[in-house]
């Protein structure tokens, strides 16, 4: 079948899972690597899995914008109706450092909304995937954020944790540092964690695919203001969010609304 009559959740899955591929084959070894603005590096494996994400969904849907973090970007794809926003490799330094909680995220979006998103973790042999209104699933079974319970495991910064009410501070287990956002996220989506504080100066890339597969899940991801990301616009950046569900997160949310952050 032409991938032009394929979904675009199967198209995704598929080139998600290719592009684990080809950075697997970096993984462990010395891959030449490069500094962006001198402080975030970006390897020979994250070129390698971005031009092979772009060529290959492009073709199946050129019509479609191109977002991504290891590619130029274009005011043209603000005339698509839908765009991939893609990260290639999220969470590069834990790739480079041998840990296994890295992730290929490709999402597609239109009206500033995700609608289908993968992340496929190939070092963790985890493939994440949701379609809007369909539910969120980990290898093929249903995910969902977890029910509140005596102890809160909140992943993001110390300080913003310690900022939070003293009775839910009290709950609290830090948790350790999480070198991928997306999987972060994920983490959240199918109850590993309780929630996560993200920093100011997230991506769009970073953030498309999981957002959808927490919202999926029965969490959100949410700024200051309790608003849902805006996504693919002209400026990919988001100041401090929040993500996880239920009372916790508008706790959260208040902390971010503070300034807390």
């Amino acid at each position: 079948m032409p991938e032009s009559d394929i979904s675009d959740l199967a198209l995704i899955r598929d080139a998600a899972a290719e592009a684990g591929r080809i950075a697997l084959k970096f993984f462990g070894m010395e891959p030449q690597v490069w500094m962006k603005a001198g402080v975030s590096p970006v390897s020979e494996a994250d070129y390698a899995a971005d031009t092979y994400l772009r060529e290959r969904l492009l073709a199946a849907r050129p019509g479609y914008g191109w977002l991504s973090e290891e590619t130029a970007d274009s005011p043209e794809r603000l005339k698509a109706r839908r765009t991939f926003v893609v990260d290639p490799i999220d969470g590069t330094r834990g790739f480079l450092s041998g840990g296994d909680e890295w992730c290929v995220s490709v999402a597609v979006v239109e009206n500033g909304r995700p609608v289908v998103g993968v992340l496929d973790c190939p070092a963790k042999n985890e493939i994440y995937w949701a379609e809007e209104g369909k539910g969120a699933f980990l290898n093929g079974k249903t995910i969902s954020v977890r029910h509140p319970a005596e102890t809160l495991d909140i992943a993001g910064l110390k300080a913003t944790i310690k900022t939070l009410p003293v009775d839910i501070r009290a709950r609290v287990q830090e948790f350790r540092h999480v070198p991928s956002l997306a999987y972060r996220l994920a983490m959240v989506a199918r109850g590993a964690i309780d929630a996560t504080f993200v920093k100011a100066n997230s991506h769009d890339w970073d953030l498309a695919a999981a957002d959808l597969i927490l919202r999926e899940a029965g969490g959100a991801v949410i700024d200051p203001w309790g608003e849902p990301l805006a996504l693919a616009g002209a400026d990919p950046r988001h100041g401090a969010l929040a993500a996880g569900s239920g009372e916790l997160l508008e706790e959260m949310r208040k902390v971010l609304s503070h300034g807390n952050a």
